[in-house]
């Protein structure tokens, strides 16, 4: 079994979606170097793009359209900013064309080279799409991606990010592995993480990917507590984080910097209701970002994405003795968590339901917390298995396909159990414990197979199935 670094498990993005929005995108820049490759880019004359089963069903709602054509526009979603995105969209509408890789631009019309099929699924996998190269005349080059969550894209045949990587030192691709070579190391888990990691990057570089991921949390949410109004779509939801942060602060004066706001939030009263609300905060702030195709982390995925931030969040402002080294812990064991479930089960809400996604970021920040709070790494795994088993079954079942009701709320709650997981693994005799991480990892797999697929990201159950809505172009 390959091994899968930390940084692909937790790594920068862009809203709304990882599976439908970062996944798409990056499939166009595959399509576009298939291009290159075989010479034909210069005699492209136009593309069209077919979407399947959950890319199709929710695609408006999570801005698969707009993703594919900034992905063939070559814009570079860890960089690009809102301006010169809108400015991108607006000329290919205006234009009704595009340009690959700064050619002459193609021919390209909106509304009939981006195909919805909301009745057809391809076999491999829910999310799956078809994208098609023509000369005036000819077909001359087709290749089907399939979007697997976390912004990871295969082909039927295999994943196409694989770097094949040398195996790490320890490698640990199941609960069980991790806890043995803790043992038999005297490590923690986090020592651990950091020693594999050093298989492909020095510390220094390990260490500076962390606190870039950190930043990159910070300014998401700080973005997210000092913005209001309506969030795009057509639902109408009105964001909630800065009234929160307001209400909390007691004032509504934005702090001029990130810094200057966090060392604000700290000397907040830690009574159990402000931190409580605070740490509501900055799940919804992250979240609301990312709803907005704002930048966030993923974590594992963005409908998850303000999970893993708030908790990490939490502890800065309110526990004692959080600096850069704890941090560097914390990400480090969140996510090495996440591969455990990337391998063995799934974080596509389109395969597994929204278990796959904030079941995962919970127990993946629960973890996480625990080694921060001096878990041993028997601890560690039970707080990552007492999250997860909370959020078995939990259904996909987003209003209008957007990534707001009921997702944006749920990394609030994923945030608060996962705090609460920890806090009872710190308390209990991990000896004591009837079900392993390793079992609850499986149960989620199987749960994930069993589940009717109008709760898998697809908008015909749950929740969804109780609002029509017209979803507006973003």
């Amino acid at each position: 079994m390959e091994s899968i670094s930390v940084f692909d498990m937790i790594k920068i993005g862009i809203g709304p979606s990882s599976s439908h929005t970062m996944g798409p995108w990056k499939s166009m820049f595959y399509f576009i170097e298939t291009l290159l490759l075989n010479d034909i880019l210069a005699s492209t004359k136009r593309v069209e793009i077919e979407l399947y089963g959950s890319l199709a069903k929710t695609g408006k709602g999570h801005g698969t359209d707009i993703a594919v054509v900034l992905g063939l526009c070559g814009v570079d979603y860890r960089t690009v900013s809102p301006e010169i995105m809108q400015d991108v969209l607006q000329k290919v509408k205006t234009n009704r064309a595009l340009s690959i890789n700064n050619t002459t631009p193609i021919s390209f019309d909106w509304e009939k080279d981006i195909i919805f099929n909301m009745n057809q699924s391809l076999p491999f996998h829910p999310n799956g799409l078809c994208v098609r190269a023509f000369s005036a005349t000819t077909l001359l080059k087709e290749k089907t991606y399939f979007s697997v969550g976390g912004g990871f894209v295969v082909e039927e045949h295999g994943l196409l990010e694989s770097t094949q990587r040398t195996p790490s030192h320890y490698p640990c691709h199941t609960a069980a592995d991790i806890y043995n070579y803790c043992e038999q190391l005297n490590w923690s888990v986090s020592e651990l993480v950091a020693y594999n990691e050093s298989s492909w990057r020095t510390r220094k570089e390990i260490e500076d990917t962390c606190m870039e991921l950190w930043d990159c949390m910070v300014s998401s949410i700080y973005r997210g507590v000092y913005r209001s109004g309506v969030l795009p779509g057509g639902l109408q939801v009105q964001r909630r984080a800065s009234l929160l942060n307001q209400q909390l602060l007691k004032h509504d004066k934005q702090l001029a910097t990130q810094e200057a706001w966090m060392e604000e939030v700290k000397k907040c009263s830690p009574t159990f209701q402000n931190v409580n609300k605070w740490i509501a905060c900055f799940a919804l702030a992250v979240n609301e970002e990312n709803a907005s195709f704002g930048r966030i982390v993923t974590a594992p995925t963005n409908g998850a994405a303000g999970v893993v931030p708030a908790v990490l969040m939490y502890a800065y402002c309110f526990l004692e003795g959080i600096g850069s080294a704890q941090i560097i812990q914390y990400l480090l064991v969140a996510g090495e968590i996440g591969t455990l479930y990337k391998k063995k089960a799934t974080i596509s809400a389109a395969m597994g339901g929204c278990q796959a996604e904030i079941g995962v970021s919970s127990s993946m920040a629960a973890a996480a917390l625990t080694e921060l709070l001096g878990g041993t790494p028997a601890q560690v795994l039970m707080a990552a298995e007492i999250a997860m088993e909370h959020h078995l079954g939990m259904t996909c079942d987003p209003i209008g396909g957007l990534v707001q009701i009921p997702c944006i709320e749920r990394n609030a709650m994923g945030a608060i159990k996962a705090i609460t997981a920890a806090n009872i693994a710190m308390e209990s005799n991990p000896k004591d414990a009837c079900v392993s991480l390793d079992s609850v990892i499986q149960s989620m797999w199987e749960t994930a197979l069993d589940m009717n697929k109008k709760y898998k990201e697809t908008s015909e159950g749950g929740l969804a199935n109780q609002i029509s809505v017209n979803v507006a172009e973003c």
